[in-house]
């Protein structure tokens, strides 16, 4: 089973459509929501997962958006992992897929930037692109079906593309 499938000319639809079902839910201290990760990127092949990235006006104020995002029908997992950032996925009800996943972030965050740079840099560059696509399928082939492993396989390449991104980010 291949991790990645062929990109999606819908993708950014469902991520704005998602991003303003946010907007709509009553999540208080919601500023913005931008579309991040490979289904971002027109062209880009990807897992089947829209990325999002709420930003809040404070860590607290995402803190205190648990029920109203539960009420979007995600999973509400906190940190998971990461240190100021809360996690949300929203799952398809009939098949259990992961439709959606939410790292939501305090304004002031670090990560932000990291996370556009990079999706910006993949939009921008053709070059950059096809090697994250080479550098991708080389790892959903090492270790297909295994996501976590395959996170780990691309990980140095993407830290060394998000160090060069943030380089020329505005």
């Amino acid at each position: 089973m291949s991790i990645l499938v062929a990109p999606d000319p819908d993708w950014p639809n469902h991520a704005q459509a998602e991003a303003q079902r946010w907007r709509d839910g009553g999540v208080q201290g919601l500023l913005d929501v931008h579309h991040i990760g490979s289904t971002s990127v027109a062209g880009l092949p990807a897992k089947p997962v829209i990325d999002l990235l709420p930003v809040f006006e404070s860590f607290e104020a995402a803190a205190n958006a648990q029920d109203a995002v539960e009420a979007l029908g995600f999973e509400w997992l906190g940190a998971f992992g990461l240190e100021e950032r809360h996690y949300a996925r929203l799952d398809d009800p009939l098949t259990g897929d992961r439709r959606i996943q939410a790292h939501c972030y305090p304004l002031d965050h670090k990560d932000i930037a990291r996370h556009l740079a990079l999706r910006d840099a993949l939009r921008d560059n053709g070059l950059l692109r096809a090697a994250y696509t080479r550098e991708k399928a080389r790892c959903a082939a090492l270790h297909p079906g295994d996501l976590h492993a395959y996170g780990a396989c691309k990980s140095a390449w993407i830290k060394k593309a998000e160090a060069k991104a943030l380089e020329s980010y505005s």
